[in-house]
C-alpha cells in the first residue's frame, strides 16, 4: 500500500502562485507514476500533470505553461508549482500515485489517492 499526504493549498489572488507537495510512504518502490488531479464543484476529476518513470511530464492543456510538476524519487515526493493562477483553477487538488505489480510478466496497476487539498483563487 501507498499513503499520500498533500500540503500547500490555500487562498491566493488571481495571478499569484502556490506550490503543492505530496509525500508518499509505504510501498514507494512499486510506484511507476505520480501526478496531480483536481476536482471543482459539480465537475469530474481531471488530470493536470503526470510524471512517469523515465518519461517527460505530461500536462493538461488547461495548465500547460503555468504549472510545473517535479518528482524526487529519493524523498518520495511530487510537487506542483502553480503560477499565473486563475479563478477557474479553484478546486480540490489530489495527489495520485500509480503502483505496478507484475504477475508472470503481466502488469497490474493500482491507483492511490491523497485526501486532497483546497486551492481557492480569488478574482
Amino acid at each position: 500500500q501507498v499513503q499520500l499526504v498533500e500540503s500547500g493549498g490555500g487562498l491566493v489572488q488571481a495571478g499569484g502562485s502556490l506550490r503543492l507537495s505530496c509525500l508518499a510512504s509505504g510501498s514507494t518502490l512499486s510506484i511507476s507514476s505520480m501526478g496531480w488531479y483536481r476536482q471543482a464543484p459539480g465537475k469530474e476529476r481531471e488530470v493536470l500533470a503526470v510524471i512517469r518513470d523515465g518519461s517527460r511530464p505530461n500536462y493538461a492543456d488547461s495548465v500547460k505553461g503555468r504549472f510545473t510538476i517535479s518528482r524526487d524519487n529519493v524523498k518520495s515526493t511530487v510537487n506542483l508549482q502553480m503560477n499565473s493562477l486563475k479563478p477557474e483553477d479553484t478546486a480540490v487538488y489530489y495527489c495520485n500515485a500509480q503502483t505496478v505489480k507484475y504477475t508472470v510478466g503481466i502488469p497490474a496497476y493500482t491507483d492511490h489517492w491523497g485526501q486532497g487539498t483546497q486551492v481557492t483563487v480569488s478574482s
